[in-house]
This record gives structure tokens, sequence and C-alpha cells, in this order.
């Protein structure tokens, strides 16, 4: 039976959709309806796409008549996350030819990292990057001349980039192929622990840098679960993912044959089965509810309050953050992983993985099982775990192709319960966000990654306008006391809503010598952030005349996240007078602002911020 509250949240989303999901489904249907894409093309055309390939794909280019694969790359040899999909091309084409197929790189994304651009005035464009990468994969595929895509994508707004990209063109089944994490560095509270004493003047560069790189230290995805794996939990709760194929590392067996084993499905549903899941099939009200108790109940990245929103707005959804809200009132968290404890994602994974979260969610009704996944119909598939095949029959050599897989159930147990729990013995019986609402507006904050003790902040507030006014506030020893930090001017419009991960070691370190702190902010915070309770994603931001923007030093701001409180208790005659001394935001020009200018001119919190954030 499903969860009361699924439903209810479900069938508003349907209710409220009704009209842009059937404009989009239309759209749809008129693409499947078109003749077969290369039929239409001129004989120029023709030999544009297969003028560079092999004697043998150009035969095949030519006939017609089996498919042809495109290739969405976010591969560059910088990034860990990315690195390994430098060698995902030539398996697809490889595993292509032996289905008399063909495949093709149709186009590559940008992928920054935030990692490297926290605190610097390239984090301006991170957030509009999204919206870059979702064009350039609109772009690859605008070609026309393909019967199935892969998207090759990890980390923050890449994977949500491509999607918005891949869903205008849903008449097409898209798998998304992980590159898996890097295995686990030193543990994320001892590097926790020397970033905080760096902020303090306790440790030398050189001692961070050490931790740093002993915890980043190999290709693959960061452990912490972060946006980046947020990302790959999210693909495979959505059906995007071969079952438990997220959290398998680069560069093993397992995970080589995993890629081989999606790009053989895929032929055979193209060439057996004519009918397959398409994308458009795939993304439903009902997965992206899914998508969001998955969050929830893993306390994923806040991040998502933004992408989440975004994917459904391409595929004619419309959801909210009260939609997320509610929800998160009766979805239980059932995983502890850094920042929300101790442990990462390789810890999840041996402690059961994604097979065991989503068979706990769905035998307690907090999942819709009756949707379409990349392998068809049903969730049950994904209520299983991928292993090497050892039957010697069935192991391929390397010059043959990657080594066969096989399903067989997850974990009865948790192996680890300080990690993974059953639904009968949650961590909370709440999920990880949570939505603040007052006179200020409308934030979200990340919950799970907060002890119950430190969830209500009430105190004077210290205004900031950059992440670097604060550090050098706390250098100057002004933050030994309670308050609440209000960074204004960090919006959407304002500069781009940059990440503002680097106050978490400053007030981490403030609220462990025992100040009450928060943060309020109409910026983002990293999907690494936690422990510090922070009101984020304000909207309206303060240069579109948020509230924010009025708030002096001293006054008194309230975070009261169990109920749902973010107030500045200011009266209303008193801003109105306020309202004539609001200077305009600072004109300094970053990286982003100064590429994004045009952007900017158009932008604003109602768009980028209320409505995209689906502030009701």
């Amino acid at each position: 039976m499903l969860h009361p509250r699924i439903q209810e949240v479900t069938e508003r989303v349907i209710e409220r959709s009704k009209q842009t999901r059937q404009a989009y489904l239309d759209r749809i249907s008129h693409a499947k309806k078109q003749t077969r894409v290369r039929a239409g093309l001129g004989c120029g055309n023709i030999a544009h796409v297969m003028a560079a390939c092999s004697s043998d794909d150009k035969a095949r280019l030519k006939a017609d008549e089996v498919p042809n694969l495109a290739i969405i790359n976010s591969y560059n040899d910088m990034l860990s996350a990315h690195v390994p999909y430098k060698e995902y091309p030539d398996l697809i084409k490889s595993i292509a030819t032996k289905f008399d197929a063909t495949a093709q790189v149709a186009g590559g994304v940008p992928a920054m990292c935030d990692g490297v651009t926290q605190g610097r005035d390239g984090m301006e464009l991170s957030l509009f990057s999204r919206d870059v990468i979702a064009m350039s994969t609109a772009v690859s595929l605008s070609h026309d001349v393909f019967d199935g895509v892969f998207c090759l994508g990890v980390c923050d707004k890449i994977v949500p980039g491509l999607l918005i990209g891949a869903l205008s063109f849903g008449h097409l089944p898209v798998y998304f192929l992980p590159a898996g994490p890097m295995q686990s560095g030193i543990p994320n509270k001892d590097k926790a622990r020397v970033r905080q004493k760096f902020a303090q003047g306790l440790v030398s560069r050189e001692e961070l840098l050490e931790a740093e790189s002993a915890s980043y230290h190999s290709a693959g995805t960061c452990t912490f679960y972060g946006t980046a794996n947020s990302n790959q939990m999210l693909m495979e709760i959505m059906g995007l993912h071969l079952p438990g194929s997220s959290f398998i590392n680069p560069y093993t067996e397992l995970r080589d044959g995993l890629t081989g084993n999606a790009v053989e499905t895929m032929l055979k549903q193209l060439t057996e089965n004519k009918d397959g899941p398409c994308l458009a099939d795939v993304i439903s009200e009902k997965t992206i509810i899914n998508g969001l108790v998955g969050l929830l109940s893993t306390g994923g990245s806040t991040n998502h309050a933004i992408h989440i929103v975004a994917i459904a707005k391409a595929a004619g959804i419309q959801v909210t953050w009260k939609d997320m809200s509610d929800l998160s009132a009766v979805v239980p968290l059932l995983t502890r992983i850094y920042p929300n404890g101790s442990a990462d994602v390789n810890h999840f994974q041996a402690a059961g993985g994604m097979g065991f979260l989503m068979r706990e969610l769905a035998s307690a009704g907090y999942l819709h099982t009756d949707v379409t996944t990349i392998l068809g119909e049903g969730l049950a598939p994904y209520m299983c775990e991928p292993l090497l095949d050892k039957d010697d029959n069935l192991i391929m050599s390397d010059a043959n192709g990657p080594s066969k897989v096989k399903w067989v159930a997850c974990p009865e147990n948790s192996h680890d319960e300080e990690v993974l729990r059953p639904v009968s013995n949650p961590f909370s019986k709440q999920g990880g966000l949570q939505l603040l609402t007052g006179n200020l507006g409308k934030a979200v904050i990340k919950v799970s990654a907060v002890a119950e003790s430190h969830q209500v902040v009430s105190a004077p507030a210290k205004v900031f306008s950059s992440q670097g006014e604060l550090q050098d506030a706390y250098s100057r020893g002004e933050l030994n006391q309670d308050f609440i930090a209000v960074l204004k001017e960090q919006g959407p419009k304002a500069k781009g809503m940059p990440e503002l991960h680097k106050l978490t070691p400053v007030m981490a370190t403030l609220q462990d010598q025992g100040y009450k702190v928060a943060i309020v902010t109409d910026g983002r915070m990293s999907g690494a952030s936690g422990k510090v309770p922070a009101a984020i994603h304000l909207a309206p931001e303060a240069v579109e005349g948020g509230i924010i923007a009025k708030i002096h030093e001293g006054d008194i701001v309230t975070l009261d996240a169990p109920n749902g409180i973010l107030k500045l208790h200011v009266s209303d005659e008193e801003l109105a007078q306020r309202e004539l001394q609001i200077s305009q935001a600072s004109q300094t020009f970053g990286t982003g602002r100064e590429l994004f200018t045009g952007f900017r001119n158009i932008v604003s919190s109602a768009d980028l911020g209320a409505s995209a954030f689906g502030l009701e």
C-alpha cells in the first residue's frame, strides 16, 4: 500500500501539471511518429555524418538499418570524477560493432568543479553551467541522426544539465552511465577537523593540503555524499541507471561489466523490441516523486531543491518546495553518510547500497513501484545488486569485451546499521530537508546534517556581503558570540548564486566552541556542507527587494528548523523606513558576472529564484 502522504503529493503534482505535462507528451508523440531520422537526410547530410567513420561504419550508416548511438561526454582529465570517461566511448563503440551497430561521440559538455572554484570568481559560473550543459546536450542531439543516447556525467550541475537537455529529445531511449566513486581516503571527519584547525590558524597550509590530498586522491567521484553522489542516487532511483551501478568503483571488472551490459541492453531493446522505453516514458510524475523520496531518505544535497524542480519542469511536471517539505515530514531518514555522518558512499555500498534502500522504501509504501525504467515496467529489478558472473562459459576475455554481470537479491539485513538502516529503525522519522517560511521569505535547510540541539537559533544578525568579509571578521576575533551570519547579495541575479562552502570551517569551529550560530543567505551552500544550521536559497533575493537586504547588524533573527520558521524580529513600520536606505548591490564584477551580463539582464529571482525553485 502506498503511504497516504506519497499518494496525496503525487496526485497534487499530477493535477497541477496536467496542461504542461500533456503539452510535453504531445511534442514527444509527434517526434515518435516521424520517419526514422536518417532516412530523411539528404546525401550531403549523411556524408557529413559519416565522413570520418571507418569503411564498415560507413556501410552501416548508409544502409540505415541498424541503430546509431549518441554519446554525450563530460570527460576532462582535470576532474577526478570524469577521468574514467576517457575509455567509455571506445568501449561503447566496440560493443556496438559486435551488434553490427554504430556509436558516435555526438558532443561534449563542460564539467566544472565546485571543489576547485569554491570561494573564487569562477564559482559565479557554477549554477549557470547547468543550463549551458543542457543547451550543449540539445545541440549535440540536434543533428537528429541517433536512435539512442548515453549520457556520461557525474557531478553537481552536469547530471541535471544532461537530463534537462536530453528531455528535449525524450522520444529516444536515454541511459546514464556512472563512473563510480574513488576508493575511500582518510575519514571525512579527520579532513573536516584539519579544515577547522586551519581556520583557527593551528595547522599550516602544507598540513591542510596533505589532508585534502589524502581525501581526494584518485580517479572517481569524491566519496562524501554531496551533490555528485546525490546525482547518482537520483539517476538510479529514477530508473536511468542499471540497478546497483551507481557506487561501483572505476577501473574494476564489475564497473566495466556494468557499462558493457548497459550498451548491450539498449542495443537489444532497439533491435529486438521496437517499443522499448524512451526517456519520456521513464520520467513521469511518479518518477519525480520517487527521486524526491530518495533525496529525503538519504539526506541528499540541498542543490537538488533547485535541480529536481528544473528537471521536472523540462518534462512538463511542476513540483514545489512545499511538495518536498510535505514529503520530508513523513519520509524516514535511512542513511548516515558524510556530511550527515562519518561514513562515505563506499561504506553505504558495502552496507547494502541502493538495492537495500529501495527495497526498504518500497516495502513501506514510500516509492511508486508502478513506474517505467530503462529496463521496462516496475522497480523490482532495482531491489537487487550486481555481481560478476563467475561462470567460465560466460566470462568474456578482454579481447571480446567486458565481463558478464548477474543480479542477485540485495542483502536481507543491513551490514552496518550505523550507515544504512531499515524503515523499522530509521535514524529519524523525517527526511533531510525542511522548508522555512516567515517574513524573510522562503528558504530551505538540510536538517539531516544538523544535530537537534543546534536546529533552533535566535540571535543577533551579523551582516556580510561575501565569504571573505566573514572570514576577516573571524580573524579579527569579532565573532566569538552567538549570532546569525546574514550573507546577502549572493542570489542568482546578484552573482550567479555561488556555493558558500568556505563558511563551514569557521562557523563549525564557533559552534564547537559553544556559540549558537547559524547562516541565512540568498545564496547556496555546498552539498558537502552540514553541521551548522543554514537557511539557504532564500527568495526573494536581496537585489530583487528581498527583506534580507533590510537586515541591520544586531537585528534579532530566528531560525527554527523543527517548526519551519525563519523570522526577522523587526516591525513592518521599521522595515518600510529602511526601504529608502537600501544601497544597490555591489557592482564589482568577477569572472561569472562579466560573462553572464546579458543573462542577468533578463533573469530575476522570480525566474531563477521563486518559480524555478518551485515556490508557491
